[in-house]
């Protein structure tokens, strides 16, 4: 493997006094806790919403609803969960991790150890496991990425792959070999279960459907367009995160559906400081960072402009979000830089 500089704060050349990052980086139980009871209360209205609109048009709109507040919070839970950061109670953070992974799709020590790769190699060509989509990016591969049927694929081959215990090259660089077994049971487990939702229509029971399975396919495109503007049109190989990663002002209803991951740059310099902590870390650190781009619709808005107009050979200077140098050109043939990873 090339030499590398693990990605982070150091790499970046930001500093933050250890004595406010420690009170920043400080781990609780209520925080999470507030959260999860928020979620689930969220989610038993939009349920309920669903039930009462069963069998009419309005259904739809309800189950897109309810989709966006189960998919988006359950990918940024999982997330959460496998910095171990969630909760201070390690046994409480590993459930929601077990559960919140389930709905995401992915095996948890899976998810845990290829994360942690790409926090040590962040956008990294050919060595950060996390890369969900081929660089540069055009409008195909815009309509791959959001659809969340390229993510399924993967993350079923996944599953196969753990499942018969025919690990791939990547899962043996990033994942120490004694969690292998765990990893195989676990991804036993939930194919199960997903067997059990699947089959449950033709014994007359209908619910996993409409409550679980539909609204976590409508949802999944707004999820990916959260994980999308993280890294992209930004700069492959840097040793800093200032120029790979990417953070956006964010407002109550993103702040609460991504906890706080709008405030990206900073996680990714310092990624042990729990999610209700981001908000003061981005303080403590906005002078040594770029400002953050527009807010969740501009930003993808002008990142599908982009992929657009690359498609058709036009320019693809964006208006307003942060590009690197060599993601601006004026037009003609696309040269790919990296190939997806997952």
């Amino acid at each position: 493997m090339p030499d590398y500089v693990p990605t982070n704060a150091a790499s970046s050349g930001v500093k933050l006094d250890k004595k406010t990052l420690k009170t920043i980086a400080a781990r609780s139980d209520r925080p999470g806790l507030i959260y999860l009871a928020q979620w689930v209360c969220i989610l038993a209205a939009t349920s309920t919403l669903i039930w009462l609109t069963l069998g009419t048009v309005w259904m739809w709109p309800a189950m897109f609803l309810h989709g966006v507040f189960l998919a988006v919070p359950a990918y940024s839970f999982s997330h959460e969960c496998a910095h171990g950061s969630a909760f201070r109670t390690r046994w409480i953070n590993e459930t929601v991790l077990w559960v919140t992974s389930f709905i995401y799709m992915e095996e948890p020590l899976h998810r845990r150890f290829t994360h942690t790769n790409h926090h040590t190699h962040t956008w990294h060509v050919g060595q950060d496991s996390q890369m969900p989509f081929d660089t540069p990016m055009g409008v195909g591969g815009w309509l791959a990425e959001i659809s969340g049927f390229a993510l399924l694929r993967f993350h079923m081959q996944v599953y196969w792959h753990l499942a018969i215990g025919r690990y791939t090259d990547i899962m043996r660089m990033v994942t120490p070999e004694a969690e292998f077994p765990k990893m195989t049971r676990n991804a036993r487990i939930m194919l199960a279960l997903y067997a059990l939702i699947a089959i449950a229509p033709a014994f007359g029971i209908w619910w996993p459907v409409w409550f679980i399975v539909i609204p976590r396919v409508l949802g999944a495109p707004v999820m990916l367009l959260f994980t999308l503007v993280q890294h992209v049109e930004l700069q492959e190989n840097s040793p800093s995160i200032l120029e790979s990663t990417r953070s956006f002002r964010g407002n109550w209803l993103t702040n609460f559906l991504y906890m706080n991951m709008n405030n990206h740059v900073e996680h990714h310099l310092y990624p042990n400081v729990p999610f209700h902590a981001l908000p003061r870390l981005a303080e403590a650190v906005k002078d040594q960072v770029p400002a953050p781009d527009p807010g969740f619709f501009r930003t993808n808005w002008e990142v599908f402009i982009v992929t657009l107009r690359r498609t058709f050979g036009l320019s693809t200077r964006a208006p307003s979000i942060r590009q690197a140098p060599h993601m601006i050109t004026e037009g003609g043939p696309v040269k790919q830089i990296a190939q997806r990873t997952m």
